[in-house]
């Protein structure tokens, strides 16, 4: 357990998470103001709010979870291409926990929110901040 626990993949998976907090936060406001008080659909709430989370996590990953040394124009189009991919997981699990299985709003984005954690993770750990490796070097 302890190995795990010191291993650089759980490290950055914690950082990940960490950062993801504060994305998550403009997520949830967006989601609140928007169903109580603006009378919007829960996911096209939470769609709005992930949109405007990721631009946030995209600079906090960038510097703190990854030290990305990519230049912005390859990490921002891979970064944004995974989590499209995420965008699209979160609107149509809210539209299925929301609209078709009449679940809360909230228990539902909390899943929502959890399964995009592992999506958007494995992206930009393996695709979009992947540090580049030197052939050859010894």
């Amino acid at each position: 357990m302890r190995r795990l626990l010191a291993s650089p993949l759980f490290i950055q998976f914690m950082r990940f998470a960490f950062v993801g907090l504060f994305g998550t936060g403009v997520q949830y406001i967006c989601l609140w103001l928007g169903v109580e008080f603006l009378h919007t659909p829960a996911a096209l709430a939470s769609a709005i709010g992930y949109a405007l989370g990721t631009v946030l996590n995209y600079w906090l990953n960038y510097f703190f979870t990854f030290k990305s040394s990519k230049s912005h124009t390859e990490a921002a189009a891979k970064y944004y291409a995974v989590v499209g991919v995420g965008w699209c997981i979160n609107g149509i699990l809210m539209t299925l926990f929301v609209n078709h299985l009449n679940w809360y709003y909230w228990p539902a984005q909390i899943l929502t929110t959890s399964i995009g954690l592992v999506w958007n993770f494995g992206g930009s750990r393996f695709w979009a901040f992947r540090h580049k490796e030197v052939r050859g070097a010894q």
